[in-house]
């Protein structure tokens, strides 16, 4: 049986004895039968983390080897690399002339909110895998925010590539004059479906389950990812290096969204792949190359078309835009409130 097992950096005797003070020891690993069915993955048989200990055990489990290790630090250091880029970037291109590099004007805005939605659902991901296990409650209230997470970085990719990817005649199609209000309607749809089927099925989970969460979001991608798609089918790959990157990201996200709709390959071995290798593994991994992939590919085209842009968008057509980004979290996070409630109502109702 897995056991959890604290594994420091060995920088000095010194902080070594005082990790080992402020530390408690964690309880071993437990396997499938040992947790209640809502914490359980299918053909995943051990490596869970007890459930009921204290929220300083599970922020500690970070350092511990368990079925979630991966799924949390493979998000955690995908939005460490995405900040330290995006500072990287600023700083390299920041202080050029007029109209050309980074800085703090309404041309910049939507970037910085880009970079704010990768981050917000890298963390909420990892937020969520790393606390789960606390109890039922903190179980479906982490996955709504993770949810929320997932429905603001729809849309700040939704915003970033129809501002700065987008060719003029894609902006001037049908698609194009509705992109945005209809991104954000199916952003926060898919936000809507992800609680409504969280909370509504039951482990076993029914195929159906599974169809309400991923319909959605692969409705809202391929909106999203329309401007790209008319630029890889119009132009010149050699002509633009942020092409190249574009059909890299789209790749790896059809990958990523392959692992998470199917559960291989611990299908074909239950119990192999529990602490390193199985699909949501998989999922995290390929999603936060994915995320840097696109980053910087819209580097590319935050340069190429800044200067630009608010002369073809307008200062007002901006901020409206950039205004919305806001709204629509707020949106999801009063879906993922009252999801929350209708949950804590729930447990309730059960435990009468």
């Amino acid at each position: 049986m897995p056991r959890v097992s604290f594994a420091p950096p060995s920088l000095c005797f010194t902080f070594l004895a005082l990790l080992d003070r402020l530390l408690p020891s964690l309880p071993p690993t437990v396997r499938d039968v040992d947790v209640p069915p809502l914490f359980r993955e299918r053909f995943i048989l051990s490596g869970y983390r007890p459930v009921g200990l204290s929220w300083r055990c599970y922020v500690l489990s970070l350092f511990q080897i368990h079925n979630e290790t991966l799924n949390v630090w493979s998000h955690l250091v995908a939005a460490v690399c995405v900040a330290l880029r995006f500072i990287m970037f600023t700083i390299l291109q920041g202080g050029g002339p007029e109209g050309q590099g980074f800085s703090v004007d309404v041309s910049s805005l939507p970037l910085v909110l880009y970079v704010f939605s990768a981050i917000t659902y890298l963390s909420c991901s990892a937020a969520a895998h790393l606390l789960q296990s606390h109890s039922e409650h903190a179980h479906y209230s982490l996955f709504f925010l993770d949810y929320v997470g997932v429905a603001v970085y729809q849309y700040g990719c939704a915003l970033a590539l129809c501002l700065y990817s987008s060719d003029t005649a894609w902006t001037q199609s049908m698609v194009g004059q509705v992109f945005l209000p209809a991104a954000a309607l199916l952003a926060w749809i898919s936000c809507t479906t992800c609680c409504y089927a969280k909370l509504r099925f039951r482990r076993p989970y029914p195929l159906h389950r599974k169809l309400c969460q991923v319909l959605p979001m692969g409705v809202a991608y391929l909106l999203d990812i329309s401007p790209i798609a008319h630029r890889l089918a119009t132009q010149s790959w050699t002509s633009n290096s942020a092409l190249t990157l574009h059909f890299m990201q789209v790749v790896l996200f059809l990958l990523s969204a392959f692992f998470f709709s199917c559960p291989i390959p611990e299908r074909f071995s239950s119990g192999r792949y529990d602490i390193v290798g199985h699909s949501h593994q998989l999922f995290h991994i390929l999603l936060s190359f994915c995320t840097l992939a696109q980053q910087e590919a819209l580097f590319h085209d935050f340069l190429w078309r800044r200067p630009a842009l608010v002369r073809e968008f307008g200062q007002e057509h901006l901020l409206l835009a950039c205004t919305s980004f806001p709204c629509l979290t707020l949106c999801c996070m009063m879906t993922a409130l009252t999801m929350r409630r209708r949950a804590q109502a729930q447990f309730t109702k059960e435990q009468r």
